[in-house]
This record gives structure tokens, C-alpha cells and sequence, in this order.
């Protein structure tokens, strides 16, 4: 790792022990210094977490009272790590959903392009939740949406490394970004606005039996609801910048539609499998729209966009 590239790791944990000492293991073995955030957990997991810190200061534990929600935790992180003078930070979930394996791969990326976001894409097995799919794609459609864009195709992933340079200028902003399950897509979303580029690793995801979920579905639902709204609003503000990044990046409507190729057709079809022919198709429309009315090149492509989508 260059001087140019000074990452750390930090894992949210809200009453999450379990599977800690694992990822804390492969995170060390890459040489990364770990900031563990316990966000306000019980008695018997605080004690759990506050024995994983070792005395040489490789691992921190730090602790947040109240609970201040995932987004309030990494954020806390983020600070830290910046003050410490680390240029990238790498996030990890506590809850052992993600493939620790896929750990040296977005470390690579993250070098190799030190100015990107460099993120997972979930890879599910079939012990992912029904309505948890289904939640996920609405939330991929409003952010093609927000970005005008194709290019996330999750943005929800607990596991990526963000440039921390970027993550400073959001913040200095005073940009609001969600304290809970918010986070991950607003953070991702207001990055891609400021024309940070979204490198995507695939990354195997699983749902253990007897996993502890935090998501609370009244109020991160409503949550979710309200961050949605605000991109939308916040995407018609700047329209314009948008639209002259969108153009810069690319003007050539096949590129965009091949770019990422393999990673787009395994969300498509799972999203077909999931959903079915006509509900996934009805979710795309907005997107295949945007592009046939916004699309630089007219033509052929536009004509056998729709062709192609409809029944």
C-alpha cells in the first residue's frame, strides 16, 4: 500500500458480537487498522466488543450513547479516521452477511483508483428475504432516478471503501445525509453527484438462520421514504450539473447501456426471477425512459429500447 493510499476500517455494530472477531481477523491480516463502533448495544454485547481492543492501538472500540443509528455510527468513524489522517476508509457490516472473502479484491480496486467509490454488489443465495428483494429493486429504480444514471446497481451494500477526501467535502457542505438505514444510498448518491466514480466488486451474500436484523420497518421504511424524496428534489436542483456531468462522462447511449455488462445482467435477472416478467419490466420503464427522451444519439437504439420492453 503507497503512502497515497492510507486505508483503516470501521464496522458499525449495534448489539452484533457474533461474527466481529471473524471479520476483524481477515481485517487485520490485510494490515488494516479497525475502528469498531459500538452504537449504544446491550450490556453483554458492549463487554464483547470492548475485549476485541488490542493494546498495540490497531483496533479501537468506541462507543456511542444513545444509539445514533448505522449512518450516525460510520459517520462517527469517518471522523475519526480522517482526524487520524487516513485517506480511504473501508465499511464493513457486523452482522457476517457479507463474504469476507471478497475483502482483498475492493482493497485492489481501491488503490488501483484511489478517487472512486469502491463498493459491493450483492451475489444472493436463496436464503435472501422476499420482501427484502423486493425493497432492494425500488430502491435501485429511484436512484437511476436521482443519478440519471444506470451505473449503481446497488446502492444499499454495507461493504465498500470510501475516498475519504470526498466524504470530508460532503460533510463540509453541510449536505444532510441519513443517520440510519438511509445511509448507505443517500452517501453513494450525493458522491456520484459530486462526480466521484462508482467502481462495483461482486460480493456473496448470505442470510444465516437466527441473524439479528436492525431494520426496523416502520421507521426505516419511512426513513427510506423521505431520503428518497429528497434526492428526487435534490436531483431537480441541479439538473443541470447532472446533465453536464451525464454528458462528459459519456454521450454514447450503447456505452452506457454495455458498460458493467456482467453485473447488469446478473441484477436484471434476478430480478426477473424474483419479480417476473411484467412487474420487472414496469420497474425499468422509468429508466428506459429517461434515456429514449434524454439519450444524446437518436435512432436505432432508442427504437429497439422500447421494442424491447414492451409485452
Amino acid at each position: 500500500m503507497t503512502l497515497a493510499f492510507r486505508p483503516c476500517a470501521i464496522i458499525p455494530s449495534h448489539n452484533h458480537a457474533q461474527s466481529v472477531q471473524g471479520i476483524l481477523a481477515a481485517l487485520r491480516e490485510q494490515g488494516l487498522p479497525v475502528y469498531i463502533i459500538d452504537d449504544g448495544s446491550d450490556e453483554a454485547t458492549r463487554v464483547r466488543l470492548a475485549a476485541l481492543a488490542d493494546a498495540d492501538g490497531s483496533v479501537w472500540v468506541v462507543r456511542l450513547e444513545p444509539n445514533q443509528g448505522k449512518g450516525g455510527a460510520v459517520r462517527h468513524g469517518f471522523q475519526l479516521a480522517m482526524a487520524a489522517g487516513y485517506t480511504h476508509a473501508l465499511q464493513i457490516d457486523a452482522d457476517g452477511q457479507h463474504d469476507i472473502a471478497a475483502l482483498s479484491g475492493l482493497l485492489r480496486l481501491a488503490q488501483a483508483e484511489p478517487d472512486a467509490l469502491i463498493t459491493g454488489v450483492p451475489v444472493y443465495d436463496r436464503s435472501v428475504p422476499f420482501g427484502r428483494a423486493i425493497g432492494r429493486y425500488v430502491t435501485h429504480v429511484w436512484v437511476w432516478i436521482e443519478t440519471l444514471s444506470l451505473k449503481i446497481t446497488d446502492s444499499m451494500c454495507g461493504f465498500r471503501v470510501y475516498p475519504l477526501a470526498d466524504v470530508a467535502a460532503i460533510e463540509a457542505a453541510g449536505e444532510r445525509i441519513g443517520q440510519r438505514m438511509d445511509f448507505d444510498t443517500e452517501i453513494m448518491v450525493r458522491l456520484f453527484w459530486r462526480d466521484v466514480r462508482v467502481v462495483e466488486y461482486p460480493v456473496a451474500v448470505t442470510y444465516p438462520p437466527g441473524n439479528t436484523s436492525n431494520f426496523h420497518l416502520w421507521r426505516d421504511n419511512l426513513l427510506i421514504t423521505a431520503m428518497h424524496t429528497r434526492l428526487f428534489f435534490g436531483m431537480l436542483r441541479r439538473l443541470p450539473a447532472i446533465l453536464r456531468l451525464r454528458t462528459r462522462r459519456s454521450s454514447h447511449w450503447a456505452w452506457l447501456a454495455e458498460r458493467g455488462s456482467y453485473l447488469g445482467l446478473q441484477v436484471w435477472i434476478s430480478a426477473y426471477r424474483v419479480l417476473g416478467r411484467r412487474a420487472s419490466l414496469t420497474l425499468m420503464s422509468p429508466v428506459v425512459l429517461y434515456f429514449y427522451l434524454t439519450g444524446v444519439n437518436s435512432g436505432a437504439p432508442h427504437e429497439t429500447s422500447w421494442r424491447w420492453f414492451m409485452p
